[in-house]
């Protein structure tokens, strides 16, 4: 069977290596010209960092190098990546700098088009992995014809990768979430002036509670994910937050009082709206460091409750209007302010048979559509675990091709994705990535996925895993064991 997987993130690779030892024939596409996805030279912004540690952020056959610290930066995940394609022996699937134009889907697979060479390819099946962060959602702002020709510039925070363009300028970093945060501390130290324009203020975890308790022992661990409440709780969850159990509250809330003073965010005038469980709603966000120190001493100015309402030019030079009326100068705009899910190589029709009516995709695990054929979703999992989870989806989707998966009706599978859908939306507020990852789910999604392969970890190691971090070593044998299932390897 010949496999196409775009997209040579954590996902397409892992997906690769699952597969090409099964035997499959496989080419993986991606157009960066570098591996990475997210963590590619061509996306990496100043100050980019891991919010997992090294650790836990490392696929299971393989942990990042012992001299790396604890939270490595964009270019060392890059780097780490690399060496992965080079121990297992990616190199010659890649193909790199080709985009895929179309994958068009017919009665005996799949067409793709790649350009800009127009080349065509067919392949048996083909394995989305093009991230569930494919696409920076820049705001459309009124005016931006009048500031871009006053010399202003808009981008994502994704598309400035060169530190040196924002020096001795007036820049403006629109959002509140990891990617604002870490630029614009990067931005502060070389620019004239730094604003942060935040809608909404997000609650942040520092790596070390107190600058003693590491935040992995907190939230990366099953304890960590069972102090907020799952669809599908297991019997100890169930406890922890059964009638008249109002500890995991108490804990959070203990956590939150902590933060407060660590950070002196009553003092900055920068304690978030609502309690501290909304942390993981949409996105666990560590504190970028440095951030707190800056808005105290000046260099950084935060703009709380607030909007860019429009671009503009004043006395010929770019400015950005505020919703409160007021303007700041602006010669660069940097946008943290998300990403749009898409799949741009799918014709609108295809589109259509993977959403529910409110565009959300409908993948069974988040891995399988039930009403397309010879197609499967890499890395759209919960992403607090994100190469684990790629990695364990890999692990189904090779088992699915191999005819080793017990699949219920695609009528129950489209209940089930249903039922699961409105629980995101209620927990997330909405801030789901269109129904393609809710955090801080990863442990419970992984298990799911195993159990559907009959190759669960044993019960000590996930003892252990309610008290110490999750290490994805644990998990590297599964792939010898689907193997030994199928009769692929002794």
């Amino acid at each position: 069977m010949k496999v196409a997987v775009v997209g040579a993130g954590y996902a397409g690779l892992g997906t690769a290596r699952m597969l090409l030892r099964c035997g499959f024939q496989v080419t993986v596409f991606d157009r960066a010209p570098d591996v990475g996805g997210v963590w590619s030279r061509t996306r990496r912004y100043p100050g980019l960092r891991t919010q997992n540690d090294k650790r836990t952020y490392a696929f299971s056959e393989l942990p990042m190098p012992p001299h790396y610290p604890e939270w490595p930066s964009g270019e060392q995940v890059q780097r780490y990546l690399d060496s992965y394609v080079a121990v297992f022996g990616l190199g010659p699937v890649l193909r790199l700098d080709t985009e895929v134009v179309s994958a068009e889907l017919g009665e005996h697979g799949w067409t793709l088009v790649t350009g800009p060479t127009r080349e065509t390819h067919t392949f048996d099946h083909l394995v989305v992995a093009n991230g569930i962060f494919s696409r920076p959602a820049v705001p459309v702002y009124p005016g931006r014809t009048e500031f871009e020709a006053a010399g202003g510039r808009v981008c994502a925070t994704s598309e400035f990768v060169e530190l040196e363009q924002a020096r001795d300028r007036d820049v403006v970093v629109v959002g509140y979430g990891k990617s604002a945060c870490d630029v614009a501390v990067a931005v502060s130290g070389v620019a004239r002036s730094t604003a942060v324009v935040a809608r909404r203020l997000l609650w942040k975890m520092p790596r070390r509670l107190g600058g003693v308790l590491n935040y992995k022992y907190l939230l990366l661990t099953r304890m960590g994910e069972g102090l907020f409440p799952y669809l599908r709780p297991t019997r100890f969850e169930k406890l922890l937050h059964g009638p008249g159990s109002g500890g995991t509250q108490v804990m959070l809330g203990t956590v939150q009082n902590a933060v407060v003073r660590q950070l002196d965010l009553q003092r900055l005038g920068l304690v978030p709206d609502g309690s501290f469980d909304q942390i993981a709603r949409s996105t666990v966000s560590l504190v970028t460091e440095e951030f707190f120190e800056r808005v105290a001493d000046g260099t950084l100015r935060v703009h709380r409750d607030e909007t860019v309402s429009e671009l503009c030019a004043v006395d010929g030079r770019p400015h950005a209007r505020l919703g409160s009326g007021r303007t700041v100068p602006a010669d660069l705009v940097l946008c943290g302010t998300g990403f749009d899910q898409q799949v741009p190589f799918f014709s609108p029709d295809l589109i259509a048979r993977l959403q529910d009516d409110r565009g959300n995709f409908v993948l069974y695990r988040h891995i399988l559509p039930p009403d397309v054929p010879r197609l499967t979703f890499a890395g759209y999992n919960s992403s607090f675990f994100s190469p684990l989870g790629a990695e364990m989806a890999a692990a189904w989707i090779a088992a699915h091709l191999l005819g080793g998966l017990d699949l219920p009706p695609a009528e129950e599978m489209r209940a089930q994705v249903g039922e699961h859908l409105r629980w995101m939306e209620q927990f997330s507020a909405g801030k789901h990535a269109r129904g393609t990852s809710v955090i801080p789910f990863s442990m419970h999604n992984i298990d799911e996925v195993l159990s559907d392969l009959l190759l669960d970890v044993g019960p000590l190691t996930k003892a252990r895993q309610w008290l110490l971090p999750v290490d994805p070593s644990s998990y590297r044998d599964v792939g010898t064991r689907l193997l030994r299932k199928h009769g692929l390897e002794s």
